[in-house]
């Protein structure tokens, strides 16, 4: 075999090296003060709040929250993977989001057009609707209509919220996980909630937002259960990076709830 010169060697040491620190490091959310969160949405695009914060948003205890947990042990394997990965179980559900009313639609597909998701846009995916065990609970109702008045504090004119519900169960059956699988991307709607539900035995995991026509991007881990990450869609780019197990299969549970004005994407 021929010999490899020395500095090459050296090159691809250091680029593993970092490899391998980028997969442990782990940055703190840049949480938003409650009362801020209206203003910051504005300015900066998105914003993350704490889990007692997103309680108290909802006006709910945190506990009833907590009371969610256990439906995300019945999700659905997710048959549409183009890379072929079994790591993505997922339920999916649609509303109408009024300030004085929230109306679940009969169950649809979800569908992004090719602009969005490069990957699995431009066909009509049909997943199990969530239980209605969970759409009935208070606190998940009570959640989806605060966060769409942070959406209407920002958009006035809007008078209801095209919203579709996510349930996300991310592992590492196949040794590694993919919560964004099309990489960075925007989701087509207006406004974006990513909840962080659970970590259980992973690395990886790091949320990435950007601007989209701009320089600026932070990178984070959210770790505690029921934190959030709020963001515009139309300003921001975001991702989630892959994850790996520390020991045996491990995974992520995450709750993307998606505000859009005028209807759901793939309607006229």
């Amino acid at each position: 075999m021929q010999d490899v010169p020395k500095t090459r060697r050296v090159r691809v040491l250091v680029y593993l090296d970092l490899r391998s620190l980028e997969m442990v490091a782990s940055f703190s959310p840049p949480y938003t003060d409650p009362g801020a969160l209206t203003q910051q949405l504005k300015e900066g695009g998105f914003a993350a709040l704490t889990p007692e914060a997103v309680a108290a948003l909802a006006g709910v205890e945190l506990q009833a929250l907590h009371a969610l947990d256990g439906s995300w042990d019945a999700l659905v394997l997710d048959p549409y993977l183009k890379d072929g990965g079994r790591y993505r179980q997922r339920r999916h559900s649609c509303f109408v989001v009024a300030p004085d009313s929230i109306s679940q639609v009969p169950h649809r597909a979800h569908w992004q057009s090719l602009d969005y998701n490069a990957l699995h846009g431009g066909m009509h995916r049909w997943f199990e609707p969530i239980q209605p065990q969970v759409v009935g609970q208070p606190a998940f109702q009570l959640l989806m209509g605060a966060i769409a008045a942070q959406c209407s504090a920002q958009r006035p004119d809007v008078p209801e919220w095209f919203v579709e519900a996510h349930q996300f169960r991310i592992d590492t059956t196949d040794g590694i996980g993919r919560p964004t699988p099309e990489g960075a991307h925007r989701d087509g709607v207006d406004y974006v909630a990513v909840l962080l539900l659970g970590r259980h035995g992973i690395k990886g995991g790091e949320t990435r937002v950007f601007e989209a026509n701009g320089p600026r991007g932070l990178r984070f881990t959210l770790t505690e259960p029921w934190s959030l990450m709020l963001l515009d869609d139309a300003r921001m780019i975001h991702e989630s990076t892959p994850i790996q197990p520390l020991d045996d299969v491990g995974y992520r549970d995450t709750l993307v709830l998606t505000y859009r004005a005028g209807g759901f994407q793939g309607e006229a």
